[in-house]
């Protein structure tokens, strides 16, 4: 199994090897980078390529690693006792299996995401170290252990908000997506975007890297963003003369799709204002 990006997903070749490293070695793949630069659809593209399916844990701030097994339901279980519902009389009834037991019981290899692990708690990682070493663990209200029947391809992905323990990094793969140089922006656009035209792009990527490059920036768009910026460019139908002629009141054409946050919006208000009282 050899993963070297799809029709619909542009892999650097630093990426590839280091999704087959982690394949090769059964370790998890932990990816960091900006978010908007492909860390999720990386996993959903490794499966496509492969053939096989996906299982996708979002992790939030409430999230707990035991979740990722399987949740008891002991609530519903004291209700139906109540009620004298026989379902009582079998734990397993109340056993919700979580992404980690569904990953280890499917009877084909599958691609496992854990995606935004930096959300969680701190001790969320560490609380999985065993699991994901041993491919395994115990379900104490049945006293049964589940192991996996396939070893999962898991991917892991993060935006760096937080650091991770080293006992858990020391068990994974790590790659870190840079953001894309010019040439493979043109090539991701192509990809979404087939047949733009080149004066646009060319034009557009340019106020685009140089938006990105501008000090003070809060929030530097990302790969993503620009996709969609494209999208609206094509759909105004606009060219490369109606983006140049926009260049000198500093906001770009549609910049709402680029910039976030009023800080950075006024950032660019400031710098036209400027501009403009150095040409009079």
């Amino acid at each position: 199994m050899k993963f070297s990006g799809t029709q619909t997903y542009v892999a650097t070749d630093d990426l590839t090897v280091a999704v087959n490293a982690a394949v090769t070695l059964e370790r998890p793949l932990l990816v960091k980078g900006e978010p908007g630069t492909g860390k999720t659809e990386l996993a959903r593209q490794v499966a496509a390529e492969f053939g096989v399916p996906i299982l996708e844990w979002h992790i939030k701030s409430t999230t707990r690693a035991a979740q990722g097994l399987y949740e008891y339901d002991a609530v519903s279980r004291l209700r139906d006792s109540q009620l004298g519902d026989e379902r009582v009389n079998d734990v397993a009834n109340y056993i919700r299996k979580g992404k980690l037991w569904q990953a280890f019981e499917a009877g084909e290899r599958v691609v496992l995401l854990i995606d935004e692990i930096d959300k969680a708690d701190i001790e969320f990682p560490n609380d999985l170290l065993q699991e994901l070493d041993r491919m395994e663990f115990h379900v104490y209200e049945t006293g049964e252990t589940v192991k996996a029947k396939q070893r999962p391809i898991v991917i892991i992905t993060s935006n760096n908000e937080k650091e991770l323990p080293d006992a858990f990094l020391r068990r994974c793969f790590f790659h870190y997506i840079r953001f894309p140089d010019e040439e493979t922006l043109r090539r991701i656009v192509e990809v979404h975007h087939p047949g733009i035209k080149p004066a646009l792009l060319t034009t557009a990527l340019t106020q685009f890297y140089e938006i990105r490059e501008t000090q003070g920036l809060k929030k530097k768009p990302s790969t993503s963003e620009v996709l969609d910026w494209l999208k609206l460019l094509l759909a105004e139908d606009l060219s490369a003369e109606d983006l140049k002629a926009d260049a000198s009141s500093a906001l770009p054409r549609l910049h709402g799709a680029l910039l976030k946050n009023e800080q950075d919006v006024q950032l660019f208000e400031r710098l036209a204002f400027m501009a403009r009282n150095q040409r009079r």
